[in-house]
This record gives C-alpha cells, sequence and structure tokens, in this order.
C-alpha cells in the first residue's frame, strides 16, 4: 500500500489538473466564440469533439489500462494535453489559429482524458483502502470541485484581460505540473500477467459485469443522460448568457463558479451520509434530491435573475457530488481489480460517451430556436436524468461488496 505522502501527491495532481481544466471550461469556447465568431453548431462540434474519444476508444482503453501499470498512463496522459493545449496559444500569437485547430486540439485533449480517467478510477484503490473509498473519493471530489469553483472565474478573468487564447496557457501549464507530480507517487500496482484474450472478448468481459450489476445499470443510463444534459448546457450557457443577455466574459465565469459552491458542500459530506445511512439509501436519497433541485434556473434571466443560475446550480451540487462519489465508492469496491479499468471505461463508455450526442443536439437547436432553448432543455434534462435511479426504490438495498 501507498504511503500517506504519495496520496496527497495523487490528490494534489488531480487538484492542478482540474484548475486548468476549468480554466479551459470557459476559455476554448470563448476562443471559438469571441476570437474565431464561431457559431452554434461550430460550439456544438468543439463540444461533441472534446467528448467523442468516448465513443470511438472508450472501451479499448480500459483493456490497456487493465493490462499495465496505471501511473505512465497517467503521466503521459497529462503530457500529451498539456503539448495540445500548449498551441493554441501559440497559434493566436502567430496569428494562424482556425477552428480546424481547435477540433484537433480538443480531440487529443478527448483521447488524453479518455485515458487519464479510466486510469485515475482504476489506481485510486492501489494506494487507498477499500474501506476509506468514500473518504479518498472524498477529497478527490473536494479539489475537483474548489477547482470548480475558482477555475471559470479564473478562466473568465483571464479571458477578458489576456484573451482567451491566451489564457489556455494556465491548462497547458497545469497539466505538465500534474505530470511532475505523479512521477514521484509510489504505489503496489499488479498489471493482469498471463495469457490475454481477443480485444473484444476482453471489452465483453467489462460490459457484461456492468449489464450483469442491477446497480450499476440504473447509474450508467442516469450518467448518460446527465452527460447529454452537460453538453447541451455547455453549448447553450454562452449562447444564453453573453450573446442574449450581454453577459461579460469576466461575469460568466463567476457564474460558473458560483454554480459550484454546492458541490464541494457534498463533497465534503458524502462519507459521513454513506455512513449514516448506508450505500443504497444514500444512492437512492441523493438521486430524488437531484431530480428536483436544478429545475428553478429555468428561470435565469436578465438582471437579479442571473442569480437564480447560481443558486439553483449550488443545490444540484449538493445532491449531485454525494450521489457521484457514492457510486464510485460503490463501483470500486465490488469490481475485481483485474476487471477495474474495463468495469470503469465501460461505465465511461456508456455515460460520458452520450456527451457528443448532446453537443450536436445543443448546436442544432441554437441553430434553429435560440440560446434560452438550448439552456432550458439542458436544465430540464438534467433535472430529468436521475429518473433512472429515482424509479428503482430496490436500490435503497444496494450491497456493500458482492463477496
Amino acid at each position: 500500500m501507498a504511503r500517506a505522502g504519495d496520496f496527497w501527491r495523487f490528490v494534489w495532481a488531480n487538484g492542478v489538473t482540474q484548475m486548468g481544466t476549468q480554466v479551459t471550461v470557459v476559455a476554448l469556447p470563448l476562443t471559438a466564440l469571441l476570437t474565431l465568431d464561431a457559431g452554434a453548431f461550430q460550439l456544438g462540434l468543439l463540444s461533441a469533439a472534446q467528448m467523442i474519444a468516448f465513443l470511438l476508444i472508450g472501451l479499448p482503453a480500459g483493456v490497456w489500462v487493465d493490462r499495465a501499470r496505471r501511473r505512465p498512463i497517467l503521466i503521459w496522459s497529462d503530457v500529451a494535453r498539456g503539448v495540445a493545449l500548449l498551441s493554441i496559444p501559440v497559434a493566436a500569437w502567430l496569428g494562424v489559429l482556425t477552428l480546424p485547430q481547435l477540433y484537433v486540439v480538443a480531440l487529443v485533449l478527448g483521447v488524453g482524458t479518455v485515458f487519464f480517467d479510466v486510469a485515475h478510477l482504476s489506481f485510486l484503490p492501489a494506494i487507498v483502502p477499500k474501506e476509506r473509498l468514500e473518504r479518498g473519493n472524498g477529497l478527490l471530489e473536494v479539489t475537483r470541485t474548489v477547482s470548480v469553483l475558482a477555475g471559470p472565474g479564473v478562466g473568465g478573468w483571464m479571458a477578458a484581460a489576456l484573451t482567451a487564447p491566451i489564457a489556455l496557457l494556465a491548462d497547458a501549464v497545469s497539466y505538465l505540473a500534474s505530470a511532475l507530480l505523479l512521477s514521484g507517487v509510489r504505489a503496489q500496482e499488479t498489471p493482469r500477467r498471463g495469457e490475454r484474450g481477443l480485444l473484444r472478448h476482453e471489452v465483453a468481459e467489462g460490459v457484461k459485469f456492468v449489464a450483469g450489476e442491477r446497480v450499476l445499470r440504473r447509474i450508467a443510463v442516469s450518467g448518460a443522460l446527465v452527460m447529454i444534459a452537460n453538453s447541451v448546457c455547455a453549448v447553450g450557457l454562452p449562447l444564453y448568457l453573453i450573446k442574449q443577455l450581454g453577459v461579460g466574459s469576466a461575469q460568466y465565469g463567476l457564474l460558473l463558479s458560483a454554480a459550484a459552491v454546492g458541490s464541494i458542500v457534498g463533497a465534503v459530506l458524502a462519507a459521513r451520509v454513506t455512513a449514516r445511512f448506508g450505500t443504497g439509501r444514500t444512492l437512492y436519497g441523493s438521486a430524488v434530491l437531484a431530480t428536483v433541485l436544478y429545475l428553478p434556473a429555468l428561470a435565469t434571466g436578465p438582471g437579479w435573475r442571473l442569480l437564480i443560475f447560481p443558486v439553483a446550480g449550488s443545490l444540484y451540487g449538493v445532491a449531485g457530488s454525494i450521489f457521484g462519489i457514492a457510486q464510485l465508492s460503490y463501483r470500486q469496491r465490488i469490481t475485481p481489480d483485474h476487471l477495474l479499468g474495463r468495469v470503469n471505461a465501460s461505465m465511461r463508455f456508456l455515460m460520458w460517451g452520450a456527451f457528443p450526442l448532446g453537443g450536436l443536439v445543443g448546436g442544432a437547436l441554437g441553430e434553429w430556436f435560440g440560446g434560452y432553448t438550448v439552456f432550458a432543455a439542458g436544465v430540464a434534462l438534467m433535472g430529468l436524468a436521475h429518473l433512472a435511479v429515482v424509479t428503482s426504490p430496490a436500490i435503497m438495498k444496494a450491497p456493500a461488496s458482492l463477496s
């Protein structure tokens, strides 16, 4: 088992990467929108390009992660993403930046994220005892949500003060810093040995495990709908708030940051709530709350009504964060180590693979109906996404393990 210092290096690497990523959440679409004058459908394509890798290589990535040590995968994924992002401010400085380059960078980011996320989720049990997974995942979620809180505001300020392409330097540096921190982590990893089967057969093992576990099946459906909703919102938010309501870049970033406050609260409470109520009831109760708490964001509008968005987002964030930590810890605990990469990849494929669909749908809706329609569709779908769990009260009896 790894030392405590290794876990904290892992946590800091996660926090640094997430901070830069949240800058990109603001700066990349603003680069397309304000620097290159992209339209709604082009924003949708950019959003889809970032996630199409989950559809194309999401499942085989799990096999490759299970066959190898996970730390080197994490490091090289960070390096690749950092170098790709560096190309944007360089091209902007040279005056040769184009939308096709943004699409290519988005694709590289997506491929790196596929491998990083699957390896990241599969690496944690090597440095944290299984009985402390909720606490470990909770600390990682705190760093992520602090980054979500601060990153968009920083990204919006940097985009306003330095231009959006230059703001992407922050993310590039964060990926390279994360790679450096991860290079110092030591953990006892046991990659799968022995004869390897055909790729499709090994992929099928992970999919069958998810399909055969009733709680994971419901979580996968809910997660897919959440990702579609997030993707639609990624198109609708800048179109509605910036183009339609005239919100500035810095204010836009602050609104996104404020909406993340509740996620920090949920991350801090997740381990205590799960210990108090058990995994099953925590999953079910947080899904019920997540179904209703984001819907008031539909009333977001000009003036004081802009405040409705971050308030609703924060309330949703409490429930959503608790649900996310509970379902991830449950998955890590019940899955055999030799299958963990493939099960995580299968869940990522089923959930995040839906993200490009949302980007394309959001782009099309924006072209036809305007920014508010896209924004409202994303908010409504976010509220409906957890019904896959809510309509199955039996989830309250979810076991702590399969042993």
